[in-house]
């Protein structure tokens, strides 16, 4: 397969996040303001930590501020313990690791709480600051490892759907460009593109018929001057382009910021030598992420579309 991608390596380098990596995220929950404080200062060199006073608090800044690695609640609090609080959270936020803080033994609460899951860890009042620090690293650790689980699954369903996409669009459509819409949204879809677009291609040249799919409600954007199309049409390996802060940028640059365009991957569809299409997967966000696999994945499946664009075109 790394034979049929040449220059893998360096888009798969390119397509990561360039940022510099983020802290993790951790919630924080007392009613007592000493202990947030003292939780906050332990922790905000490996963190970003957040603060709430009580757990209705703590529910409202997770509605707003989204998922975090690690919470940590007391567990006797006003109007809401902490367990009950941390039982609030798991349908929404699975994979995100739970600590009680607790001064005396809530031994059936605490009991059914990590019975039941929601409570990874209980720490007793006063804690040891270097056990506290121990017991959250672990918990970063196994919210990491929950979190590339459910990506492979996430990944592995993908992969299933697309596939199964391409089959039942090659199976039902009757001309070419009946196939087009529903194969750039299965792509779109899989891989969270906010624009992607399959154009069919001949002799080396884009032709007028193409499949769109958006997320957002227009789109002006097209493939006819996009930098990376001769490219691409010329030599039929993948391109790619991603907007890097504080580098010297690249002459197309403007062209994609003018778009409000991100990171953009161009892959030639190819069918026994012969480019069909080509399919564009565009992103606005610079959090996007494609891993080798994921790559490979979009390769192949191009492949899958350029033999499914032969046989409707046979048939047709």
């Amino acid at each position: 397969m790394d034979k049929a991608i040449p220059n893998l390596d360096n888009i798969s380098r390119q397509l990561m996040n360039l940022e510099r990596p983020k802290k993790p995220k951790m919630l924080v929950v007392d009613d007592e303001p000493d202990n947030l404080d003292l939780l906050y200062r332990t922790f905000r060199r490996e963190f970003n930590v957040l603060r709430a006073e009580s757990g209705h608090n703590a529910l409202s800044l997770l509605s707003t501020e989204g998922e975090v690695a690690v919470i940590i609640s007391d567990q006797r609090m006003p109007e809401m313990k902490g367990t009950e609080f941390l039982s609030k959270t798991v349908p929404q936020f699975p994979d995100t690791v739970r600590i009680i803080l607790t001064g005396f033994t809530d031994v059936e609460d605490l009991v059914e709480a990590i019975n039941s899951g929601q409570v990874y860890k209980y720490i007793t009042k006063p804690w040891d600051p270097n056990e506290l620090k121990a017991v959250v690293q672990r918990a970063a650790e196994t919210y990491e490892l929950l979190k590339q689980r459910t990506e492979e699954l996430q990944r592995s369903q993908a992969q299933t759907e697309l596939l199964a996409t391409i089959v039942q669009v090659a199976q039902d459509s009757n001309t070419l460009e009946d196939c087009l819409a529903p194969l750039a949204k299965a792509f779109g879809e899989s891989f969270c593109a906010d624009c992607c677009i399959l154009q069919l291609a001949e002799n080396n040249a884009l032709l007028p018929a193409r499949g769109i799919y958006t997320t957002f409600d227009t789109i002006e954007y097209g493939l006819e001057n996009d930098p990376l199309v001769q490219e691409a049409l010329n030599n039929h390996a993948l391109q790619a382009w991603v907007y890097t802060p504080g580098e010297i940028q690249q002459a197309n640059t403007a062209h994609y910021q003018a778009a409000d365009i991100q990171a953009h991957l161009l892959v030639p569809i190819v069918y026994r030598n012969q480019l069909l299409a080509v399919l564009s997967l565009q992103w606005k966000q610079r959090t996007t992420h494609l891993k080798e696999d994921e790559l490979k994945l979009i390769h192949l499946s191009a492949q899958h579309v350029g033999l499914a664009l032969t046989v409707t075109r046979i048939h047709q």
